[in-house]
């Protein structure tokens, strides 16, 4: 079932945590910053809404460290009712598309709750100051990718707070499929 998040809370302040990535090592959030600053994804293997663009998932993330912007993406669903989300997935789905960033696993779900992720893709951008300013699609594309000269709003929008620690003021939200919490999470 598809799910929209919120639209952004500017200023909200970014949460840090440390955990476990596909690399066998675990990463705290705050380092994954670049010098103009972060961007968190919640993405998981199996959504065929990140399966259609996760290309362009890479692709941004790659181009946006040449902005100063760093990337994490981030797996919180419940993977004993979806194993195809499993680390070991993780670790299969991210050396299939050349993840260049680090690819963490929130098993307790604590951070997805935390940073009230909603669906898989789900776009944190934060400024310098960890306070956010992006919470937005990626561009048109839904379950299937868009064209090609789909505009780019993520990445123009981290452009933007690349260059002035502010984001656009006009947003679309992310949609996606929802996060399989799990049944004893609330």
């Amino acid at each position: 079932m598809a799910a929209v998040p919120p639209l952004c809370d500017f200023g909200w302040k970014a949460i840090n945590a440390t955990l476990p990535g596909v690399d066998g090592h675990d990463h705290a959030l705050f380092d994954c910053a670049g010098s103009n600053g972060l961007l968190v994804a919640f993405i998981c293997n199996h959504c065929p809404y990140v399966v259609s663009v996760i290309e362009r998932i890479v692709r941004d993330a790659n181009e946006l460290r040449n902005h100063g912007i760093g990337f994490v993406a981030i797996s919180a669903n419940d993977v004993e009712s979806y194993p195809q989300d499993s680390f070991g997935n993780m670790k299969l789905f991210a050396e299939k598309n050349h993840f260049s960033f680090p690819y963490l696993y929130d098993e307790s779900q604590d951070i997805a709750r935390q940073y009230d992720a909603v669906c898989t893709p789900d776009f944190f951008g934060f400024n310098n100051k960890f306070e956010l300013q992006y919470r937005g699609r990626l561009d048109g594309s839904r379950k299937q990718t868009g064209a090609e000269d789909l505009r780019r709003d993520l990445f123009e929008a981290m452009k933007q707070i690349a260059q002035t620690g502010i984001g656009p003021k006009d947003q679309i939200a992310s949609m996606g499929c929802s996060i399989k919490w799990k049944e004893d999470a609330f």
